[in-house]
């Protein structure tokens, strides 16, 4: 695990509208690490998530406070390059969302946007990023044929790989697995444990056994009334946070107590 730190975000804050949803969240995300987002339905966790791509920016009426810095640079300042942010920060939905087209064309449609290649080049852009989503296997006679045709956790992976493609170094993962069965659901599991040592992983997920597994850090979520804001109830190591949390609240929520 790396000592340093890929993520700071210091007093952030963020609005829809004149309603604010999240308040005052300072935490750090060491690189090369997996670190969950916990907490209620509701609370903010997948907005949050989607801070560090901008992709709320998509969103009309929504505004920030605070920084977020990546990289040791605050990725809201004006100037910003957000396509370049996008490229290097990928995502990864809580269902399956591959092109309706062929899996080749599925790997090779980021590259294609952001440079030219050979034919060559991009053939082995395809198989590199299927060998390191553990998809490559299962593909290798299938590149041409329509994703859609794909299991869904062949898909999930299909759509990891997408990721990949474009030289991401960050990869934000939105209940990646809440859609998949058991054996699929294992399967992303064991990808994405492979992938920390490449790539800085932050996943949300409500399932508390699956945030005890895959994460090394842990951050806690919630929001005091559905009128309030969510804030950063207790952030630490993965196990501390499931064994010996500091705050009662979050020891309730881990025991499902509550949520």
């Amino acid at each position: 695990m790396s000592g340093e730190d890929k993520i700071k975000i210091r007093g952030y804050g963020f609005y829809y509208g004149s309603c604010k949803v999240l308040e005052n969240i300072t935490l750090d995300i060491p690189a090369n690490t997996i670190t969950a987002f916990i907490g209620p339905s509701g609370c903010g966790k997948s907005t949050f998530l989607r801070t560090f791509n901008r992709m709320n920016d998509l969103l009309s009426g929504t505004r920030v406070e605070g920084e977020i810095i990546i990289d040791g640079m605050n990725i809201y300042r004006s100037g910003i390059d957000v396509v370049n942010l996008r490229r290097k920060i990928g995502m990864v939905f809580q269902r399956p969302n591959p092109f309706p087209k062929t899996v080749y064309e599925n790997v090779a449609y980021g590259p294609r946007l952001h440079s030219r290649y050979t034919k060559s080049e991009l053939d082995d852009i395809v198989k590199n990023s299927l060998v390191k989503a553990a998809l490559w296997d299962e593909v290798r006679n299938k590149l041409h044929t329509n994703a859609l045709d794909l299991s869904g956790g062949q898909q999930q992976r299909l759509c990891i790989a997408r990721v990949l493609a474009v030289d991401s170094e960050i990869i934000l993962m939105d209940e990646p697995a809440s859609a998949l069965d058991p054996i699929s659901t294992q399967k992303i599991e064991d990808l994405i444990d492979e992938l920390k040592s490449s790539y800085t992983i932050i996943i949300v997920t409500h399932n508390m056994q699956q945030a005890a597994r895959v994460s090394q850090k842990t951050a806690f979520l919630l929001t005091q009334d559905i009128d309030q804001p969510a804030t950063l109830v207790e952030y630490d190591d993965t196990n501390r946070i499931f064994t010996s949390p500091k705050d009662k609240r979050t020891e309730d929520y881990v025991t499902g107590r509550f949520g």
